[in-house]
């Protein structure tokens, strides 16, 4: 039987962010505020190599209620765990605390706050999923202590701040892309984001004969294991061997060859190719846009993902093959890799077909389960109550 995620309300999800705080912090909150998870349209692992990624958001957002305290001491707790946890604003550094915990200290840490406040979350993004629910976490939790401590910060400054909380607490060396799709995001479009000095264009994402079926594997997918530490390191070395600053713009095969060795070379000609398909697909976007043509941009994706960037997973796939064997457009995995979700380009008419394709590969193969997603492009973070 094929399982779809539900869109759960907004106002549902911080009715449940305020029972959690009551029961844990007693009183009310100061207020309500959400972020959103996020899919990668295209532009996988080129964001720290000053690439070019398009992101949109989701309609499954983290919800976090707050209340500013009088103290140094910040004090988290979720619905998703039975346990809550203090750590004064001192004592927040690398791997203290741990697991989610990181991203709400970290975020706290960034913005050099010296008093605390009373976090309580509750959220609809899928953990492990390759959806983003660290940044949708960290986001949240960023216009939050700016409205309650009345921080002169702007979304940029906020953003930067995400990434540090991820980068240097969390210990995960992520790019910037998911925080800023997070705070930037309109609704109805994709974010076509320069990731070398990070402006941004919103494109829009108008596909009125198709949709865009987002697929979690269920299978974990982990950024802090260090495999995305190391193809981070691998692009930087093949910068410092060729002297540039960065990829972009380099010709794939020129590039891939004038590397020593043949996995150095695989990993350039992913990037480099991964930029010109994002160009490609902002440009389709912008236009009438060719069904087939964005398709074949998000195969071409997959393949290079799989085979020169070797991130990709059994279970990814066996989602991306199954879509295509069922009729749609187009497939590709989506996020880091190594688990998590994928994302398939199908004509409105074959959803349930090709989600129950994948569903039937993934079963006859002795894979978990898969669950579907809605995936109507929606805002960024604000303060819901």
């Amino acid at each position: 039987m094929t399982a779809w995620l539900p869109v759960v309300d907004e106002a549902e999800l911080a009715d449940g962010a305020v029972e959690r705080f009551r029961t844990t912090f007693g009183g009310e909150p100061d207020g309500v505020w959400i972020a959103p998870g996020r899919v990668n349209l295209i532009g996988e692992h080129v964001d720290y190599a000053g690439g070019l990624v398009l992101p949109f958001a989701l309609p499954y957002v983290t919800a976090v209620a707050a209340r500013r305290r009088d103290d140094a001491v910040l004090r988290a707790a979720s619905t998703g765990s039975d346990m809550h946890w203090g750590i004064a604003l001192s004592a927040i550094a690398p791997g203290s605390p741990d697991g989610w915990g990181a991203y709400v200290a970290g975020v706290s840490w960034a913005l050099g706050l010296t008093m605390g406040a009373d976090i309580a979350v509750h959220s609809s993004v899928p953990v492990g999923s390759g959806l983003s629910s660290s940044a949708a976490l960290e986001c949240a939790v960023a216009v939050a202590l700016r409205d309650l401590f009345d921080l002169d910060a702007d979304r940029r400054a906020l953003i930067d701040a995400c990434i540090r909380a991820e980068n240097e607490i969390a210990g995960a060396s992520t790019g910037g892309m998911d925080q800023s799709i997070a705070m930037l995001a309109e609704p109805g479009h994709a974010l076509l984001l320069d990731c070398l000095d990070f402006s941004s264009r919103q494109i829009p994402l108008d596909l009125p004969d198709a949709e865009i079926l987002v697929i979690d594997t269920n299978a974990p997918h982990r950024l802090v294991d260090g495999q995305y530490g190391r193809r981070r390191a691998s692009i930087e070395k093949a910068c410092a061997d060729l002297g540039v600053s960065t990829l972009r713009g380099l010709d794939p095969e020129a590039a891939a060859s004038a590397m020593t060795d043949q996995v150095s070379a695989a990993r350039v000609r992913h990037v480099t190719s991964e930029i010109v398909r994002v160009e490609q697909a902002a440009e389709l976007l912008n236009a009438t846009p060719d069904l087939a043509a964005l398709g074949a941009l998000l195969t071409a994706s997959h393949r290079s993902l799989r085979d020169d960037y070797e991130v990709s997973s059994p279970e990814l796939d066996s989602a991306v093959r199954a879509s295509l064997d069922a009729g749609a457009f187009g497939a590709r995995m989506t996020g880091g890799g190594f688990g998590g979700s994928a994302i398939a380009l199908v004509d409105r008419t074959r959803t349930e077909a090709v989600a129950d394709a994948v569903t039937e590969a993934a079963s006859a193969a002795g894979l978990p389960t898969p669950t579907f997603l809605t995936a109507t492009p929606s805002g960024s973070a604000h303060r819901q109550r």
